[in-house]
């Protein structure tokens, strides 16, 4: 029994062996790791996905790695309109017409040597810059108590809403701010013109708008008034009038300014229309002339007004 006791001693010493081998291979995987997570290098940052034609675009990651060492960038996937820097991992460029699109799987990823860190795979929408348009030619006059209309034409790349504004609006005049019609009928307060009117439209971020224009407000002349008159027999004197030749209507706005006339070579005339006439009060004188060239004195005024 004794021999059996000396030979199972040592069986014992194994195990205690592999033990600690156990312990030096946990302290060894600890002291690794903490070497790995000394030499590891980071990187960060949040790239924008979108960019549109004409405008730069520029991202930079931030990374991190131990005292040292040299960090050094690299992408996969660049865009062929972009430009990448391996100092600083800056990816810059502006994209033209021709790039419109999407990129898709950039990879951009730094290493000091030992390790590597890269970020998430992400991509650039490219699209064409938002733009709005509108067109149209508006009518540059109307008459006194007739209707005025322009409604423009305008579009926007984007498909947003439009929404109208107008300068310089006739007084005369009402604007619709969701269709950008312009209308209204002026009376004869409002003859003249109207100048340096504008239109345009706009998305909230694009705006286009038409050219100034103006609009006239035309005084309408299509009043009449007839003028009738007794044809005269005599002279001043009292002899036999047998030279008359004909009559002159003299007419006018103002009492003291009859500054328009019209000629009647009729002897047996007794009325005249006149026409073209604007919307007011108008007086009227007539004369009698001769073959001699001699006029009468003109006679009473009357007057009309014109609607």
């Amino acid at each position: 029994m004794h021999i059996l006791d000396v030979f199972a001693r040592p069986r014992s010493r194994p195990a205690a062996a592999l033990c600690g081998l156990m312990a030096l291979a946990v302290a060894f995987d600890a002291s690794a790791y903490h070497r790995w997570r000394q030499y590891q290098v980071t990187i960060s940052g949040s790239p924008s996905t979108n960019d549109v034609t004409g405008q730069a675009y520029s991202f930079q990651p931030t990374a991190s790695g131990p005292t040292g060492y040299t960090l050094t960038f690299a992408i996969s996937g660049k865009p062929a309109w972009a430009s990448f820097d391996s100092s600083t991992g800056r990816l810059t460029g502006t994209p033209t017409s021709t790039n419109v699109g999407t990129y898709s799987n950039i990879v951009i990823s730094v290493t000091d040597g030992p390790s590597t860190a890269s970020l998430a795979p992400f991509s650039i929408s490219v699209t064409s810059p938002d733009v709005a348009s509108i067109s149209g030619q508006p009518s540059t006059s109307v008459n006194v108590g007739a209707a005025y209309s322009f409604t423009p034409t305008a579009t926007d790349s984007a498909g947003k809403p439009l929404t109208f504004s107008i300068q310089n609006p006739p007084s005369w005049a009402s604007f619709n701010s969701v269709t950008g019609q312009l209308a209204g009928s002026p009376t004869a307060t409002y003859a003249g013109t109207y100048s340096n009117i504008v239109i345009s439209a706009s998305d909230g971020t694009a705006q286009a708008a038409l050219p100034a224009f103006s609009i006239t407000v035309n005084q309408v002349s299509n009043g009449t008034a007839t003028i009738t008159w007794t044809p005269p027999l005599y002279n001043v004197d009292g002899s036999a009038l047998t030279n008359l030749a004909g009559y002159r209507i003299y007419y006018g706005t103002a009492t003291n300014s009859l500054n328009q006339s019209v000629q009647v070579a009729n002897v047996g005339a007794a009325s005249y229309t006149v026409s073209n006439l604007t919307s007011g009060t108008w007086y009227f004188g007539v004369t009698a002339y001769s073959t001699s060239g001699l006029e009468s004195a003109l006679s009473n005024l009357a007057s009309k007004t014109v609607q």
